[in-house]
């Protein structure tokens, strides 16, 4: 056997692989691909004497030198990439980038036939056959067998049998060629060979990085395994099984398969599978324990959101339970201080969760915690108070006043409550959408708002209530400001110097000042005369016909249930009858007398008129105009009934008054007087209704006078018309005269 370059001293087998142990980058030489042995010719067996040269390859490029030989596992040293071998046995090679290639075992025989077989060949591959003898040209025909069993004949011409997807098995081939002789024929029998079918691929192995992954964490799964350098050109598929089941996506060319989180309920056996299509050879690894690392739960925190003073009634709150460290599935729970069940429970792998609570209301209020437990123990967070923010509610404004009516002056308080809210509350104060002020409220509760009250004051108020959550107004309240009386003014009309007994006098009282409804009453000589409301404020009237005993001093007074308030007195003085009064009366009074029919009547007149006048109780209110009374009907009786008043006249009659009127027939000696009488009401003349004349006729008086002589002077005629009038009483049936 020859080698290029010198051939070191043997080294026994059990010191090479020592040093190989020793070697550095051993534990990387386990996972580098194996050398692979070409030989040229191809054929594991050749004739003795013939030479054969072996070249050692790794899977990346063609060998070139420094690379290492083996012959029956004793190292040769090392040498070119290339040597030529000349001897049988078993033989090896390693590159710097590769771990130890697979043995090759070539022959060198002296037999004259001998079986070769093809070199490489791997499993699935077709291989060839040649049985060949030393003198080819003495070969009559050949026959191949296989285990001794009789595969095929073939005639000299055709050397080379094929064999079809071969397997690594241990069948033993061998041919037999008949060999001609000047005497005869010879069958000449070959050794026995074993084809080395070499793997196409070595059986894969599993890698876990990392070996012991923390529970969590990502896993990387690696099904290692090569083709040679003269089978690059075939495609591997991969697939990987935890048990018996098959992991995601299955079958693919890729030979890594990432695992995102690797679980602790993801623990088992895994190993993968590789494959060639074509030849369809199918291997898979050793299987490998995975472990996983679980780390225990620590600093677990609780969280608020929204954050501390954010947090609205009827909003909603989110607890956030998180933890530093911890591994796997954690059971996340939430407690509130008080209450034995949980809030909520959930299973997570993950750092964090959250429980959410849609509607927070004023009982969620209080102190909470969270747990996380991964199976090592629940671990608690701290506590953390929460106070949910209550939004004012609407208000209710009250009024408070020191007596039952709100007066001008008085000192109203304004208070104003929001029965919900969280403080502080500010209060404002309104008067028909004005503000007035404001108030706060710190602690809660109500607040108030004090008010001196003067006229302008009355009308609505209204107040807000706000506390940073939305401003609530309360309901509109009215307040209605009563303003006592002024001291009123008393007027006459007509005024006293123009005044006569008679008149319709109109006293009119009005105070400038006061709350309605207003009471006013009239008096005369502090005594009253009557009253009259103003229900609208303002003032009021009363009437009153004028007699002469109404001369004297007038006041009238305002009330509005605040106190009555005196007007200043006013003096009322007139004279008595009217000259153009006074004389038709006496006229016509003597024209009565006259009359020789109306003497019994005048008699009775003059007695009964005398004994009134004497006594005051026949004061004249006037009389009415001769015009009412023109060319009276003489043919009718006395009853003839007598004009109503005017609808200006006083409210009601003081006492019974009796009206004269006055009528002349036409002769100048004689004249006559109907005098009629209303009914006299009792009581006080200025509260009695107006007594109204039904069917009943008045009863009728007549005076007859006669004119007196010429030679009288007027005043006499006055005179004795005043002394000496009489009256005469005038039946309704007397007839007509």
């Amino acid at each position: 056997m020859g080698f290029p370059c010198h051939r070191p001293d043997q080294v026994p087998v059990l010191l090479w692989l020592l040093l190989l142990i020793l070697a550095p980058g051993r534990e990387q030489s386990e996972a580098l691909p194996k050398a692979f042995l070409l030989l040229e010719p191809p054929w594991s067996r050749a004739f003795k004497g013939e030479k054969v040269n072996l070249t050692c390859k790794d899977g990346r490029s063609w060998a070139q030198r420094y690379e290492f030989w083996y012959y029956n596992r004793i190292s040769l040293g090392s040498g070119a990439g290339t040597i030529q071998i000349d001897t049988s046995g078993y033989y090896t090679c390693k590159t710097p980038r590769s771990s130890l290639s697979d043995p090759v075992h070539v022959e060198f025989l002296s037999d004259w036939l001998i079986l070769q077989a093809s070199h490489p060949v791997f499993e699935g591959e077709d291989v060839t056959l040649r049985c060949l003898g030393k003198e080819e040209k003495d070969i009559s025909e050949k026959t191949y067998y296989k285990n001794k069993g009789k595969m095929r004949q073939w005639p000299q011409y055709q050397s080379e049998f094929r064999i079809h997807s071969v397997s690594r098995d241990n069948s033993k081939y061998h041919c037999t060629a008949s060999r001609k002789y000047f005497w005869g024929t010879w069958k000449e029998t070959s050794k026995h060979l074993k084809i080395q079918v070499q793997e196409l691929f070595p059986q894969p192995v599993l890698r876990v990085r990392p070996s012991q992954p923390i529970e969590g964490s990502p896993v990387k799964l690696k099904c290692e395994t090569w083709l040679p350098p003269p089978r690059s050109y075939i495609w591997l598929q991969f697939c990987f099984f935890r048990e018996d089941k098959v992991l995601e996506p299955g079958w693919s060319n890729s030979s890594e398969l990432q695992i995102p989180t690797m679980w602790s309920e993801d623990l088992g056996s895994y190993w993968c599978q590789a494959k060639t299509v074509t030849p369809n050879i199918i291997k898979e690894s050793l299987r490998s324990q995975i472990r996983v690392q679980r780390i225990p739960v620590s600093d677990v925190n609780l969280e608020i959101q929204p954050p501390g003073g954010q947090l609205i009634e009827g909003g909603e709150m989110v607890l956030i339970c998180s933890v530093a460290k911890g591994t796997g599935t954690i059971a996340f729970s939430w407690h509130r201080e008080g209450t034995e069940r949980s809030l909520g429970r959930k299973m997570m792998r993950a750092l964090s969760a959250e429980l959410r609570i849609a509607a927070v209301r004023e009982q969620d209020a209080g102190r909470y915690y969270c747990s996380a437990d991964n199976m090592q123990g629940p671990i608690l967070s701290k506590w953390i108070r929460v106070t949910p923010r209550i939004p004012a509610s609407r208000p209710i404004l009250t009024v408070k006043t020191p007596r039952a009516l709100a007066v001008l002056g008085d000192m109203v308080e304004l208070r104003c409550e929001a029965q919900r809210g969280s403080p502080p509350i500010l209060y404002q104060f309104y008067h028909e959408d004005v503000i007035l002020g404001s108030s706060s409220a710190p602690s809660g509760g109500g607040a108030s708002f004090n008010l001196s009250l003067t006229a302008e004051h009355s009308g609505n108020y209204a107040c807000e209530a706000d506390n940073n959550l939305g401003a609530q107004r309360s309901e509109a309240v009215t307040l209605s400001v009563t303003v006592p009386v002024s001291r009123p003014v008393l007027t006459l009309n007509p005024a006293g110097p123009q005044a006569v007994v008679g008149d319709l006098l109109e006293l009119r009282c009005e105070a400038q000042r006061g709350s309605p409804p207003i009471v006013y009453w009239f008096y005369h000589e502090d005594v009253i005369l009557g009253n009259t409301s103003a229900p609208s404020g303002g003032g009021a009237s009363f009437n009153l016909s004028l007699t002469t005993e109404h001369s004297g001093n007038y006041s009238c007074g305002a009330d509005n249930g605040l106190g009555v308030q005196r007007s200043y007195m006013v003096t009322l003085n007139f004279t008595g009858h009217s000259t153009s009064k006074v004389i038709p009366i006496t006229v016509g009074v003597i024209g009565c007398l006259l009359s020789v029919p109306g003497l019994a009547a005048t008699a009775y007149l003059v007695s009964y008129f005398r004994t009134q006048r004497k006594s005051g109780g026949l004061p004249a209110t006037g009389t009415p105009s001769p015009k009412e009374h023109q060319e009276p009907s003489w043919s009718r009786p006395c009853s003839t009934e007598p004009h109503r008043r005017p609808h200006s006249e006083p409210p009601a009659v003081m006492e019974l008054q009796p009206v004269y009127s006055n009528v002349n027939p036409g002769d100048d000696n004689l004249v006559y007087s109907q005098i009629w009488s209303s009914q006299q009401t009792s009581g006080n003349p200025a509260r009695s209704p107006r007594t109204h004349w039904k069917d009943e006729e008045p009863a009728v008086i007549y005076s007859e006078l006669k004119k007196a002589p010429p030679e009288d002077t007027v005043g006499q005629a006055h005179e004795d018309a005043a002394e000496n009038y009489e009256n005469l009483l005038c039946a309704p049936s007397a007839p007509d005269r």
